[in-house]
């Protein structure tokens, strides 16, 4: 593919530098079948879409001319334009690479391919069912920083990604992410998170770091001969440092939060072998039906270690009616073991009484305790808060993790805070209730 992108580059004057040197093998890797899912991280500039979205399009159809490819990008309009590209090098370079577009599909996003194949563009959320393909290339499913920060719109390309997107690939298919990180909780640090060990990822930060891909020293440029050192560096004055560590080193870091300082709760990889335990609800109002985002049902379980340190366990997360909250809560509980107390909301007046009696009736066997909320969100929240930005929070490691705390960070202003709530009520019964004592047997003196 070198030879191939060294041809079609030649009237730009533009020869292959280290890193794109470098994409191009992991590219070929995946074509021949090394791997079949590849992960590419690079910051804005680096000329990845053009060898990833352009260039190897039109070279995988000279090695498989029959094969169907589906390119995605964050709007149609660039995934069009990938198209359109592709499509000028098969009919420019057609007798090198025995593949060219078919003389009677003239769509600049939707054409078929001489050899039987064909090529379809889309943008994300775009019509995809109903297509089939060997190759997947997904090309920055993130336009901006404001689509980056939005939980729901994160949600929302995570689920087309995998309901949509990836149900399209034919067996034995290959796909191809290329993407600039946006935030801690994008498609690719979800991807790495939830099947790191499925992907191969190629991350090639603007500044070199230990154990660099391509042997550069720490610190040196990805691209000197385009972009040098003393740019990048007025680059990183000008958009701050978190942007720079996202955009341009792939390493986005969470914001500090509003409330909870969520970069000084830790994550532990065992649970405490002696701790009070309290799982703590927060009930949502009821289960939408009409396309809307309900609130959800959450249940934090939180443990007191006798040092005073508090460690968030478990999450349970759900949306449901109330036949299913109930169903969960009670299988939760038994899961959880007796031991864990139940710290349930009350609602005002007498519905919310009977609903509380209802529950501990229901949970029978279990210590179940059940109050009314009094005062702001943001008060209740702050005890919780004051231990986690003192250092004194830790989480249990899982993969509730990453909403969890992705939560807590946009707390107060996020359009969720469930599990705040949640969280804030758990702390509130362990504090409530005296730290456990062990009874020690004291000799007289003399004796």
């Amino acid at each position: 593919m070198a030879d191939w992108a060294r041809l079609a580059l030649a009237p730009r004057g533009h020869e292959p530098a280290a890193h794109h040197l470098r994409l191009i093998a992991e590219l070929e890797a995946l074509a021949r079948g090394a791997s079949d899912r590849l992960l590419v991280l690079m910051p804005p500039g680096a000329a990845k879409s053009t060898y990833a979205s352009t260039l190897f399009p039109a070279w995988w159809f000279a090695q498989n001319p029959a094969s169907r490819v589906i390119a995605t990008s964050h709007t149609a309009s660039l995934a069009g334009s990938f198209a359109r590209e592709v499509r000028r090098l098969l009919d420019d370079h057609g007798a090198r690479l025995g593949c060219r577009p078919a003389a009677d599909t003239r769509g600049a996003a939707d054409w078929d391919t001489t050899g039987g194949g064909g090529y379809f563009a889309a943008g994300i959320r775009g019509p995809v069912t109903g297509r089939r393909a060997d190759l997947i290339i997904l090309d920055d499913p993130l336009k901006s920083h404001a689509e980056a920060d939005s939980s729901r719109n994160r949600d929302e390309i995570w689920a087309w990604f995998r309901s949509d997107l990836l149900t399209r690939l034919r067996p034995h298919g290959r796909v191809v992410v290329v993407m600039t990180r946006w935030h801690e909780d994008d498609l690719a640090g979800r991807l790495l998170e939830d099947g790191g060990g499925e992907w191969r990822c190629l991350r090639l930060p603007a500044f070199a770091e230990a154990n660099d891909p391509l042997g550069r020293a720490p610190g040196a440029a990805l691209w000197p001969q385009w972009e040098s050192r003393d740019m990048l560096e007025r680059k990183r004055r000008s958009i701050g440092e978190r942007a720079f560590s996202a955009l341009y080193q792939q390493n986005p870091v969470p914001p500090a939060g509003l409330v909870f300082e969520t970069a000084r709760i830790g994550l532990s990889e065992a649970a405490p072998a002696e701790a009070e335990r309290v799982r703590a609800w927060d009930l949502a109002a009821s289960a939408a039906a009409d396309g809307t985002d309900p609130d959800w049902t959450v249940g934090v379980r939180l443990a007191r270690e006798p040092s005073g340190r508090f460690v968030v366990e478990d999450v349970v997360r759900m949306q449901g009616g109330p036949h299913e909250v109930e169903a969960a809560i009670r299988a939760t509980a038994e899961r959880d073991g007796a031991a864990v107390r139940i710290s349930l909301p009350q609602d005002p007046g007498q519905a919310g009484r009977s609903q509380a009696l209802y529950f501990i009736r229901a949970l029978a066997g279990f210590t179940v305790s059940a109050s009314p909320e009094s005062g702001a969100k943001t008060t209740r929240a702050m005890p919780a808060a004051a231990q986690a930005n003192a250092g004194n929070l830790v989480l249990l490691r899982g993969a509730w993790n990453r909403a969890f705390l992705a939560e807590l960070a946009d707390f107060p202003v996020g359009r969720k805070d469930d599990q705040v709530d949640a969280l804030a009520r758990a702390f509130a019964a362990l504090v409530a209730a005296p730290p456990r004592t062990r009874a020690v047997r004291v000799g007289l003196l003399g004796r």
